[in-house]
């Protein structure tokens, strides 16, 4: 996995030193060019040129980690359902790639820092100059890979918080079908329950008069989820009528 580590340079009478807390890759590479070309580097400023290009070489790898990520993660986002469990995990993973993709922008910045300074020192010859030059030229392309990143990571955010609104949508309503068929009931048994109901049935056995309030409750019931059924099919219909794709 990609993580940052900070690294100090120190160039004293064309020697360079480095400073840093572990073994890192870019200078593994370092080596094993300076060994296999004997003329690949003539100073310490080449070797440093040369780490910040290998540097721009493995940040230039870590966004093609995050790209291949974030298609994994679009795909999933992209199906036609997701449970909330999905959409939690989807959240922590995008939350994952904009982190190291902010750790990759902050890195590129150090980098351009450092090498625009070299730039600026008016200390490089002639063709270092020039490989500085690419180096920037390969930092800002790299730079523009993380700024739509960013934007693709926001869509894919907001498309996985969408669809958790709407299984959270698809419950309340789910809810309210529920108490909107219940309202007449509740007033129908709170009505069952008064002392008048019992006196209008007095010359009926409570059994029977029961039982009788009991189907009629249920039919009330079932009338109304029809009614609430209908006027969504009408709603459907309108909505596909006016929409024409």
């Amino acid at each position: 996995m990609s993580h940052n580590i900070a690294v100090a340079f120190i160039l004293y009478q064309d020697i360079l030193f480095s400073i840093r807390n572990e073994e890192l890759p870019v200078f593994r590479l370092q080596r094993m060019r300076a060994l296999s070309q004997p003329d690949y580097v003539s100073n310490a400023k080449d070797i440093l040129l040369d780490l910040y290009a290998a540097d721009t070489e493995y940040t230039a790898d870590a966004l093609e980690e995050v790209y291949a990520a974030l298609e994994l993660v679009g795909n999933e986002v992209l199906s036609k359902q997701m449970s909330d469990e999905a959409a939690a995990k989807i959240l922590i993973d995008i939350a994952h790639e904009e982190d190291l993709n902010g750790r990759i922008r902050r890195n590129v910045m150090d980098t351009r820092r450092a090498v625009s300074f070299l730039m600026r020192s008016k200390t490089l010859a002639k063709d270092q100059l020039e490989y500085a030059q690419q180096i920037l030229r390969d930092i800002e392309s790299i730079d523009g890979h993380t700024a739509f990143l960013f934007d693709k990571i926001n869509f894919l955010m907001d498309a996985a918080v969408g669809f958790i609104n709407i299984n959270q949508n698809k419950v309340m309503k789910r809810l309210t079908v529920v108490s909107v068929v219940f309202m007449p009931l509740n007033i129908l048994a709170g009505i069952g329950g008064m002392s008048e109901f019992s006196m209008m049935t007095q010359d009926i056995p409570w059994p029977a008069s029961y039982s009788l309030f009991t189907a009629g409750l249920i039919v009330v019931g079932w009338a109304t989820y029809l009614v609430l059924q209908a006027f969504e099919k009408r709603e459907a219909r309108k909505f596909r009528k006016n929409d024409p794709d």
